[in-house]
């Protein structure tokens, strides 16, 4: 996919005639160009023609930025500033979604693409309907040298361009090496999931590195194996592990979306036990294919478009339910599980079985009945499991080595390709035994683990310094904290005002933030936060900025259960006594009733100290802790609680605000 549909020097572009250029722009439009389309673009080349005669540099039509399935209406490129352009044909005013639509392509650039990091980057929102600004626009730069958005009217840009690029000299070849940069993009798994849905392939929205392996790459191998096993009729499990945040269900949305026609032979088909991913992911994907829909001048109802979406993102229950009432083999020969180690175990779904679905003698686990369905195929069947570390969170999750033992019991001619770091303790919390039984069956794969985090892409080592925080590891923590902290915004406060204003004067554009608890944190109501109302995830991560239900607001909070698998940009995480440090390590709690009750059972101590594993990893560029201070005459809020925790984290190096 080209990167930009057309560039010039200036000095061209102001003597090429209009029609040339817009069939030049018409004969790069990846999609049917509309009357809306080629107006809006003749209304552009008339106004920059007029506008930049006296400006020296390069202008580009439909800059591409994949990650958020969108173009940029201009770039102009004039000394070492990058103005960011983007038109509202007609319109009077300029409204708060428009102009944080500019500013989120700059910010785009800023963060991902290569030559944009060190460059002056300016976002414009041009009305073309409104009448000129009085004040003369002045530039607010960042500390990244990204400036607030300016707003403008179309007789503005020529003179504010002019004024706001600090160097009259310009080469044509640094314009080509700024927009032919390499664009290293981490999306939000939203983000993703629309750029595949829409055809942009993974290597367009997922950076790589020397150090890293690269998502093409897994997806890569993943798809030859799937190939290999339809061509030779086999049958095979694959285990693709990975650090919070590293990518496993973007590989998975990767190959769902390529093969997403029931007519492939490789269908295939996404499935999370994850109520409130799939909830998002596939209302998120029916209202950009409604919205696309509708730009392209098609008719695409909502239900419709959520219909669809449905036929390749499942609640894995449901695609269970579907396996018990038929004994016919599923359509989809490719059945992509998401944090598979969350399945259920045997117990938890023989109580299932026989409370809900009236059938008292059921005696498998999730994974192995799973495994059992896509078995009825005759000729070949395929199931990615992709492992999240230390994700498990709630009673009953089998873990990984369930998936394992079912194929060891009942299934042995299903061959495995695991991925080596599978036997680490995060991923196999038992002893090996079931992989070690396996033998040669189980063929290593250095390319199906993920190594290094996506969603914390300024900073790639949040999730191990997590990890040394919650295993007590404080030198090891403290040394990844000096890693993380010149990019990583990481602080600690007592005050959850102070933590939500922190919030709000980070965030730029429409950079999602919101407030993050742990589902025990049932004595933080003095603080205006109530774990009990369930929240529509729907709402709170897909609604904008006016949107009361929307995390903006800061008034909703989502505990670990809401957000695994999603992220937020900016996070606050309050922490509640229910994990309390102490000077053994940590302490779990659980309030019932009129007072705290110590957790003892080792499986539910695993459980909270993976759900604030899974809080503590949600944020893409920077968090704030809040503990709060207790109080001495609530004996369910006493200071004991707290302190330790707050001294624990500060000890660590975060700066207290």
């Amino acid at each position: 996919m080209s990167r930009y549909y057309y560039s010039s020097e200036i000095s061209k572009f102001l003597v090429e005639t209009t029609e040339s250029i817009l069939g030049t722009l018409v004969q790069a439009s990846d999609f049917a160009v509309t009357n809306e389309d080629r107006d809006a673009w003749l209304g552009q080349i008339d106004i920059l023609k007029r506008e930049l005669k006296q400006i020296s540099g390069t202008v580009i039509f439909e800059f591409n930025i994949p990650r958020l399935g969108q173009r940029i209406d201009n770039v102009i490129i004039t000394g070492n500033t990058i103005f960011v352009i983007e038109f509202k044909v007609g319109l009077e005013h300029f409204s708060k979604s428009a102009l944080n639509q500019v500013w989120d392509y700059a910010l785009d650039l800023k963060h991902f693409h290569e030559p944009s990091h060190s460059s002056r980057l300016i976002p414009i929102l041009i009305c073309t309907g409104a009448k000129p600004v009085s004040d003369t626009p002045a530039a607010d730069f960042h500390s990244d040298q990204l400036s607030s958005p300016i707003s403008l009217s179309q007789t503005q840009i020529g003179q504010t361009i002019s004024r706001l690029s600090n160097s009259s000299t310009h080469q044509f070849s640094e314009a080509k090496i700024w927009q032919n940069g390499r664009y290293l993009p981490t999306p939000t798994i939203i983000e993703a999931a629309k750029a595949l849905y829409s055809g942009h392939n993974v290597e367009e929205i997922s950076r790589s590195g020397a150090d890293e392996t690269n998502l093409s790459s897994t997806s890569s191998r993943l798809e030859e194996i799937i190939k290999d096993c339809s061509e030779k009729s086999r049958k095979a499990i694959c285990f693709v592990t990975g650090v919070p945040g590293a990518g496993k269900t973007l590989v998975g949305l990767d190959i769902a979306t390529k093969h997403f026609d029931p007519e492939s032979d490789l269908y295939s088909v996404f499935l999370s036990g994850n109520g409130p991913l799939v909830r998002v992911l596939t209302e998120a994907l029916a209202q950009d294919k409604a919205a696309e829909g509708k730009r392209k001048g098609k008719k695409i109802t909502l239900s419709t478009a959520r219909s669809e979406v449905k036929a390749f993102i499942q609640n894995v229950h449901h695609f269970r339910d579907d396996g018990l009432h038929s004994e016919q083999a599923p359509p989809e020969h490719v059945a992509l599980f998401d944090e598979a180690q969350r399945a259920w175990n045997t117990e938890k779904t023989a109580d299932f079985m026989k409370r809900k679905r009236n059938l008292p003698d059921f005696k498998m686990s999730e994974p192995e009945f799973l495994i059992s369905c896509m078995d009825r195929h005759k000729d070949w069947a395929v199931i990615v499991c992709l492992v999240g570390g230390g994700q498990e969170i709630h009673t009953g999750e089998a873990g990984i080595s369930s998936w394992i033992e079912a194929r060891n019991r009942s299934f042995p001619h299903w061959d495995l390709y695991v991925s080596p770091n599978l036997t680490d303790s995060e991923y196999l919390h038992k002893e090996a035994t079931p992989l070690e039984a396996a033998g040669t069956a189980a063929k290593p794969e250095k390319s199906l683990h993920l190594n290094v985090s996506m969603r914390s892409f300024r900073a790639k080592s949040v999730s191990k310094f997590v990890k040394h925080l919650l295993d007590v590891d404080i030198e090891q923590a403290k040394d990844t904290f000096e890693e993380i902290l010149p990019d990583y915004p990481l602080v600690i406060t007592r005050d959850l005002h102070k933590a939500k204003s922190w919030l709000r004067e980070n965030a730029r554009g429409n950079e999602r933030f919101g407030v993050v608890v742990s589902s025990q944190a049932a004595r933080l109501k003095p603080q205006a936060i109530d774990i009990r109302p369930d929240i529509d995830p729907v709402h709170w991560f897909l609604k904008d900025q006016e949107d009361v239900r929307s995390s903006y607001y800061l008034e909703d909070v989502a505990t670990e259960f809401h957000i695994q698998g999603l992220e937020l940009d900016w996070a606050c995480l309050t922490w509640d006594g229910d994990f309390r440090k102490t000077n053994d390590g940590w302490s779990n709690w659980s309030f019932k009733g009129s007072k705290w009750q110590r957790i003892l059972k080792a499986e539910r101590q695993l459980y909270q100290k993976n759900a604030y594993r899974v809080l503590m990893t949600r944020a893409r560029q920077g968090m704030i802790i809040t503990v709060p201070e207790g109080n001495k005459d609530d004996p369910t809020r006493l200071p004991d609680f707290y302190d330790p925790t707050f001294e624990y984290l500060q000890s660590l190096g975060l700066p207290s605000i």
